[in-house]
């Protein structure tokens, strides 16, 4: 095996032990410092809106984004020039509107809960 390839394995692997460590332990410290104030950790977990509206707004954001490319490819882009740009750019604004969109209604949700 190539030096280079045992290279990146080791440091794969010890890259996702220090993720999940770091994940495991961060979450326990919140735990804690939750109960040193007096909170219950099981009853604090926010009442949030289904996990699956932030991933549709994400792929409705990135197809109106990949729609937009594809028009602008075909009506504004002279064949000659590689669109590529266009492509990764919409599809990456477009993605981020979507979960700004999602952002938005979870925060519109959870204020109207609140009052």
């Amino acid at each position: 095996m190539p030096v280079t390839a045992s290279l990146f394995l080791i440091v794969m692997f010890t890259g996702l032990f220090a993720m999940v460590f770091g994940i495991v332990y961060l979450n326990t410290r919140q735990k804690m410092a939750m109960i040193e104030k007096g909170m219950n950790p099981k009853e604090s977990v926010g009442k949030s809106l289904p996990r699956y509206l932030k991933w549709a707004m994400l792929y409705i954001g990135a197809g109106i984004g990949l729609l937009g490319a594809f028009l602008i490819d075909t009506l504004m882009i002279p064949h000659s020039v590689e669109p590529v740009a266009v492509y990764f750019s919409l599809l990456a604004i477009g993605g981020g509107l979507g979960l700004l969109a999602s952002y938005r209604m979870e925060r519109k949700e959870f204020n109207g809960n609140n009052n």
